[in-house]
């Protein structure tokens, strides 16, 4: 069976045997127990499986008119979060509009321009941020399931005070939309004190695979783009990817192929687009397979890779380094835009034998030959094709990859819903600050820096 977004495995040939896939549907059959029955380690995150179907349509209605009051009363929208807080947004808004969007002059760009804080520590990043946004109207966004991170409540202190500084308390606790916990936790406390609109990041649902919640929509749809046609792809994915047969659903194929070379040594995926703007949607698929199979030593190291660009940096480790490399490409089959090639009369540049055609034409053939190499040079090549850059094209292909992590994981004999490891650097950094209760963790940690120096 072809699904809306096709999965080619070409590229496989030499790497895989014709009866190694049919020897993964004992365990992939096994592993889709766990992910649809709740059998599996991780069994309380699970939510995100039907929220394209099952997801609260009263709090949906309310997403999209507080994107119209936004689109209404701001030029800007900050969207405050870390990892799974902002990853999903601002790869859907990257993915879903103009190049140089950013750069657009709102006139031009028609809806609120939505930038992102709270997403590392960087003073320079804040103040460059606070003299982008000036004297110019804007709203807070505030994503956190506790309220308690580090990154994010910074900057929310900083550019909550701005906001009052420019509205008064009022007029700004409803510029504030907090995106949170329903019941528990310190930003749901202040959401409740002063009165922000408050959306719902469910309880079953990790940061990682929290894009189709308020998480991402809100972000997203004050962008002005449609969640009503990004849910409906994620909607004809959940229905496509239902079957645990391997011959009908191309998400578990992909699971079981990348779980088939990594046990031959393949231990880092190279995630790659030919499209500038995908750039952040590698960014997000890295912290959705990273955080979701790197623990327990072991797991496939998610990297990325822009081509044609980084074929002039990366390229020739991928053709000669160590062969430990797997690529995955998602290939956009039809651009937004196609532009010709014109003619020249002198033919300075030796580009006669390109006149009149297509730069997608270029760019495919392009990508035709990097398979062609990085096949012939040892390196598994599987390619994501989708169809064109929309909504409807977006939600299904981030359904595609979370079922297919999720399968991935218990393949793998991992828990793909926890990230116990993020919480060490956390504690470290919290004692070396000085955070109350952690007094004891810093002085052990400056002892041994003095012992190392």
């Amino acid at each position: 069976m072809m699904s809306y977004v096709s999965l080619d495995t070409q590229g496989l040939k030499q790497f895989v045997h014709d009866n190694e896939l049919g020897e993964m549907q004992a365990m992939v059959n096994a592993a889709d127990d766990e992910l649809r029955n709740g059998t599996g380690a991780g069994a309380d995150f699970r939510d995100w499986l039907h929220l394209p179907t099952e997801y609260d349509k009263e709090e949906f209605a309310r997403i999209k008119q507080a994107a119209k009051k936004i689109q209404a009363d701001s030029e800007i929208l900050v969207v405050i979060g870390i990892g799974g807080s902002y990853l999903g947004a601002q790869m859907a808004i990257d993915f879903l509009h103009n190049t140089f969007y950013q750069a657009q002059k709102a006139a031009d760009r028609q809806y609120p321009l939505v930038v992102f804080a709270g997403n590392s520590l960087s003073s320079t990043y804040v103040h460059d941020l606070l003299e982008l946004i000036g004297d110019k109207d804007f709203s807070i966004n505030i994503v956190s399931k506790s309220g308690t991170t580090t990154e994010p409540s910074i900057a929310f202190r900083i550019l909550k005070k701005k906001l009052i500084a420019k509205y008064g308390e009022d007029e700004a606790n409803k510029r504030i939309y907090a995106t949170t916990d329903k019941a528990k936790g310190a930003l749901k406390t202040e959401a409740d004190a002063h009165g922000y609109e408050s959306f719902v990041i469910p309880d079953g649902v990790g940061g990682r695979y929290s894009v189709l919640c308020p998480v991402g929509l809100l972000p997203i749809a004050a962008s002005g783009a449609d969640i009503d046609k990004l849910m409906a792809g994620a909607a004809q994915a959940e229905k496509d990817f239902a079957d645990a047969d391997l011959s009908k659903n191309e998400a578990y194929q992909y699971a079981a192929y990348r779980n088939i070379l990594y046990r031959k040594g393949y231990e880092t995926e190279l995630l790659e687009n030919y499209e500038p703007n995908m750039r952040m949607f590698a960014e997000w698929w890295k912290q959705l397979a990273g955080e979701s199979e790197g623990k327990d030593q072991k797991g496939i190291y998610p990297s990325s890779a822009n081509f044609t660009t980084d074929l002039h940096s990366l390229g020739q480790y991928i053709q000669e380094g160590r062969r430990f490399l797997m690529e995955t490409v998602v290939k956009l089959d039809k651009p937004n835009h196609d532009v010709k090639i014109p003619t020249e009369p002198d033919n300075l540049d030796g580009l006669g034998y390109l006149e009149g055609k297509s730069m997608d034409y270029v760019n495919t053939k392009a990508y035709e030959a990097v398979v062609a190499a990085h096949t012939d040079g040892g390196v598994p090549v599987m390619t994501v094709h989708i169809p064109q850059e929309d909504e409807y094209t977006l939600g299904y292909l981030i359904y595609f990859f979370e079922v297919a992590m999720g399968i991935s994981g218990y393949l793998n004999g991992i828990n793909p819903f926890n990230q116990p490891g993020v919480e060490a650097y956390k504690t470290n950094m919290f004692g070396l600050l000085g955070k109350p209760g952690y007094e004891e963790v810093g002085k052990q940690l400056r002892t041994k820096m003095a012992k190392n120096d």
